[in-house]
């Protein structure tokens, strides 16, 4: 691949932490064929992705300003009163992004769920994994405004298996969408290794707030009784990591993606989130899991009864858990250990000079 200039901009959605830790993965594996990962987000995602790759480039993107309502359950309606703010955040990270294709040159650009980044001089990539945007009685037509959002990339890469048993459902794998698809395979960013095991629970939290404090506070009080170790990782991003017990809990604001793979593999049994990115880090591991889903993220709930049906991973919502609910874990296999490469090489050839001659020059 004869590259004129070598500089991708990467930019996950600042919503919790999963669209961000996903990217990296990708940011590793540009870097490993030569490339320059320009990291551009907000927030904690951008804050994350700092620590991650202290020797990157990075660059501040304008916020969705995606709040939830501690009043309110169910965030679909959250989305649509924010909805005036978000898309003047798109409409202006897109005349950014114009900016910096020409200040840096782009080769190429890499979205995962961030509308407004791309640019028609630049090969430009959007990544998600739901297609299918459930949002209730709602999800039809929101479905059809975000595929025609995506239909202004030049690819949208999904990270699940186009064939055959697939993590997503029907997220992943909407008909009639008129996209051009790659389905990549899970991104996992944690490999499995033969450690010890240190903890019999291992506790996750992502995700916006407040629904992450209030899961937060929950649990700090009902993990009190339960009969073993465990490592509690509240994921709060802040400046340095801070670490404290509580009787037979651990607790740390927040881990590195080494660290965390070392613990998912010292750890028995995970409770966490049923986030999707989650969830392909739990089968990169072949992890045995308890979901409870953030209330009214449909996405979350579609894929716990999902995995729950499959007889994988049991769930529960967030007010009704209890510590009996951990009892049926081993009623489930838990999630299949995946080793599935990425042809990292064959996606990245967008990015070459031979297909970016097509698009016109700044």
């Amino acid at each position: 691949m004869n590259l004129a200039n070598k500089n991708i901009l990467v930019a996950p959605l600042n919503w919790g932490l999963g669209h961000a830790t996903r990217c990296i993965p990708i940011i590793k594996a540009l870097e490993a064929n030569g490339f320059t990962p320009i990291i551009a987000s907000d927030g904690i995602a951008l804050e994350m992705l700092r620590k991650e790759f202290p020797h990157l480039p990075t660059l501040e993107l304008p916020s969705y300003q995606i709040e939830s309502d501690k009043s309110r359950a169910n965030l679909k309606w959250e989305m649509l009163k924010n909805m005036p703010k978000m898309i003047r955040a798109i409409l202006d990270e897109n005349k950014l992004v114009e900016k910096w294709a020409k200040e840096y040159t782009l080769t190429g650009i890499v979205s995962d769920n961030r509308l407004g980044v791309f640019n028609k001089r630049v090969q430009s990539v959007f990544i998600t994994h739901q297609l299918k945007v459930m949002t209730g009685s709602t999800t039809w037509i929101t479905s059809k405004l975000y595929q025609r959002a995506i239909r202004k990339f030049d690819e949208c890469w999904v990270p699940d298996f186009e064939k055959g048993p697939n993590l997503t459902g029907t997220l992943g794998h909407a008909v009639n969408h008129g996209l051009k698809l790659k389905y990549i395979g899970p991104l996992g960013r944690l490999e499995k290794k033969e450690l010890p095991i240190k903890y019999d629970l291992m506790v996750l939290l992502s995700g916006a707030e407040p629904q992450r404090e209030i899961l937060e506070n929950i649990l700090s009080q009902k993990l009190l009784n339960f009969d073993g170790e465990i490592v509690f990782i509240k994921g709060k991003l802040e400046n340095s990591q801070t670490r404290e017990r509580v009787n037979n809990i651990l607790h740390y604001n927040f881990m590195t993606s080494n660290e965390l793979e070392r613990t998912f593999n010292e750890s028995k049994v995970v409770l966490c989130r049923s986030g999707y990115t989650t969830v392909m880090d739990l089968t990169k591991l072949g992890k045995k899991a308890f979901f409870i889903p953030t209330p009214g993220q449909y996405e979350q709930e579609y894929l716990a009864k999902k995995l729950k049906r499959q007889g994988l991973v049991p769930y529960a919502r967030q007010d009704d858990f209890t510590l009996e609910h951990l009892k049926e874990l081993d009623l489930y296999k838990g999630l299949n250990m995946v080793d599935n490469p990425i042809p990292w090489k064959n996606l990245f050839y967008l990015f070459g000079s031979e297909t970016r001659a097509v698009k016109k020059p700044f």
